[in-house]
């Protein structure tokens, strides 16, 4: 008889390891059971909050090749730093080839790596151990995203022809954690960090339900970045502030906007166009996800602050600030919507449902390892548009060797 529970690891222990574990409050048939970080103490926090979440008997490990080497653990869920990937992925597979270990799979956050050079071996070195792959990429399981497509394919694009422009952006003040504003740390700025969450929303979005995602093939890409607010003195200086001197934006910036427009050609030949922006320089009520998706005769429209939920404080109500209301709140009075249920909402618990029924079953899930790479590939391809200052026809071979210049610490804004 087949397991019928799937014993989960993470590797990581911040905002995103405790993202999937508020959605796997929505899976019934997976256990977190392990988490491991290089600070012991937070891994031993976020084991707790597992607890707390009763999603499984989580306990703290060591190093991940212990949690791999446990035979309760059939899956790793990667949610490290981009930095690290390698050397994560490389202690993984080593436990898993010398027998010391298997998995049933391994399934990684996005970016899969920094760059392509470092994301093909990434897939190589799991392809080599034998290990089933998943790229974990929650918009696309959005419950707005994953419906409306549903509706549009089914009805407008049934009888009045395929969509052919799909927009979607992700945009907030900035990221949680230090490394991700650092260039050779994160492997960019917010295009690396949030345009492979949109490129993937476009991507999906034009494809035809039960249709290959080559059917949707990039061929041209045109990319744009800047450093919109964080390179200006004052607020180089608050972010400093708050982030440590290691991040000096007044020296070695990161783009906080991006944005990239893909040309595609569909298995018939039709071209179509995805549109995307990002950005770590938008003031609002918190994180803002947004999609649209155009035909002959429909549209669809999604905005993950239109939430259906508003509360208002007057200025009498005082608190300390927080992330209670929304993601990336930036501020606690006036009129302000609330995301009741983000986990949800940002697809993360039908994300986690589906790629751990496919890892008990045995079954290759919707993204794997090879979608990853090709989603560096295009985030690489915006980068050298943005560098030239042109639109560059999307090539492997063209980005395989390539890394931006704001990787390299070189780009000014």
């Amino acid at each position: 008889m087949s397991k019928e529970r799937l014993g989960i690891g993470i590797v990581g222990s911040g905002f995103n390891a405790r993202f999937h574990m508020q959605g796997f409050v929505g899976v019934r048939d997976a256990d977190i059971l392990g988490v491991w970080s290089p600070d012991a103490s937070r891994a031993g926090s976020a084991a707790d909050y597992a607890r707390s979440l009763d999603v499984g008997a989580c306990r703290a490990f060591p190093s991940i090749a212990a949690m791999v080497e446990d035979p309760a653990i059939d899956a790793i869920w990667l949610c490290g730093p981009n930095f690290a990937r390698v050397e994560n992925v490389e202690e993984i597979c080593a436990a898993v080839s010398s027998g010391r270990g298997s998995l049933r799979g391994l399934a990684c956050e996005k970016p899969l790596a920094r760059n392509v050079a470092e994301a093909e071996k990434v897939a190589a070195l799991v392809a080599a151990a034998g290990i089933p792959t998943g790229y974990l990429e929650n918009q696309l399981f959005s419950p707005q995203v994953e419906h409306g497509k549903s509706l549009i394919w089914a009805r407008g694009a049934a009888t009045t022809g395929r969509p052919y422009l799909a927009r979607a952006a992700e945009e907030h003040s900035g990221p949680h954690m230090p490394w991700f504003w650092r260039g050779e740390l994160q492997g960019g700025g917010v295009l690396n960090d949030m345009m492979c969450h949109s490129v993937e929303v476009v991507r999906h979005l034009l494809t035809q339900p039960g249709e290959a995602r080559s059917s949707v093939r990039p061929v041209k890409v045109t990319g744009h970045i800047a450093s919109l607010k964080w390179s200006q003195p004052e607020y180089a200086r608050r972010l400093a502030e708050k982030m440590g001197p290691e991040v000096d934006y007044t020296k070695s910036p990161a783009e906080d906007f991006a944005s990239v427009m893909i040309e595609f050609e569909t298995s018939s030949g039709q071209r179509v166009l995805g549109e995307a922006t990002t950005s770590w320089s938008f003031v609002g009520a918190g994180l803002r996800l947004s999609a649209e998706l155009l035909g002959p005769e429909y549209s669809m429209q999604w905005s993950s602050l239109d939430s259906g939920l508003k509360l208002f404080f007057s200025r009498e109500v005082r608190g300390k600030a927080g992330e209670d209301l929304v993601e990336k709140q930036n501020a606690e009075m006036g009129l302000m919507p609330v995301v009741a249920n983000e986990a949800a909402a940002y697809g993360y618990e039908a994300e986690d449902r589906h790629f751990a029924r496919c890892f008990l079953r045995g079954e290759k899930p919707l993204l794997t390892f090879d979608d990853g790479v090709e989603v560096v590939r295009l985030l690489m391809t915006a980068y050298r548009s943005a560098e030239e200052g042109r639109t560059v026809d999307f090539s492997a071979e063209a980005v395989r060797g390539y890394v931006p210049q704001v990787a390299r610490g070189v780009w000014r804004g």
